[in-house]
């Protein structure tokens, strides 16, 4: 049988003969302490009699597997919460790329605050100029759009939105980029002309939109401070 000192812990194989059948008492060659072991390895202390040697031996055995089976499920879960915030902090960073594999991505990324620019593309030397087409007042938009990706990208139509002291939408008009295909670095243009614009618009808001039927597909990376209204002659 397996014998077990109560106060240390230290075990020791004992033959059944040993012990003989009313038991004996036996004492720790590790700390000196002695105690009775009955013919079955059961234990008797200061409280009575307790748990034997063999069932000591199992609880501590079930006991140490239980607490290394808490380890590695927690373990994992740390293993699984580092992945999990790994890709969280991944996809935040790279969130153009995301968006621009899953398009549909950019409406949460921007309801948790974060900004998105899924065409890869740039808003520059943005001008807005008003004048008389004859009797016919005229807004006329122009602007370079720089491709600050570090692949070729297709050219979305820009949006112009007309706001007027409030923000309030009153008018809109799209635009077309040329060319097409933008490379790396290089600067396309868009123009647009809209007669009769309202004399209440106060301030541009410029988009990219994948087509103007899109409109909810857009995103809005400038805004434009309209000049002045001028008296035709």
């Amino acid at each position: 049988m397996i014998l077990t000192c109560p106060e240390c812990d230290t075990q020791y194989f004992a033959d059944d003969s040993t012990i003989g059948e009313s038991g004996r008492t036996v004492k720790c060659a590790a700390c000196d302490h002695s105690w009775f072991v009955g013919p079955e390895g059961e234990v008797k202390g200061e409280k009575g009699p307790i748990a034997g040697a063999h069932e000591a031996y199992r609880e501590k055995v079930r006991a140490r597997r239980l607490r290394q089976s808490r380890s590695v499920a927690l373990m994992s879960w740390l293993i699984v919460g580092c992945l999990f915030g790994a890709a969280i902090a991944g996809s935040v960073i790279f969130r153009d790329r995301v968006v621009d594999a899953w398009p549909q991505s950019a409406s949460t990324f921007k309801a948790i605050g974060f900004e998105v620019n899924r065409f890869g593309l740039e808003f520059e030397e943005t001008q807005a100029e008003r004048y008389f087409d004859g009797t016919t007042p005229i807004l006329e938009i122009t602007g370079d759009v720089k491709n600050a990706s570090k692949h070729e990208r297709e050219a979305p139509s820009v949006r112009v939105i007309l706001l007027d002291e409030s923000g309030e939408m009153i008018g809109e008009s799209f635009a077309p980029v040329t060319p097409s295909r933008i490379p790396p670095g290089a600067l396309g243009k868009f123009t647009t002309r809209v007669e009769n614009p309202p004399f209440e618009a106060f301030e541009l808001e410029l988009q990219f939109a994948s087509s103007p039927l899109a409109v909810a597909d857009t995103d809005t990376v400038a805004d434009v401070r309209l000049p002045a209204g001028e008296e035709s002659e």
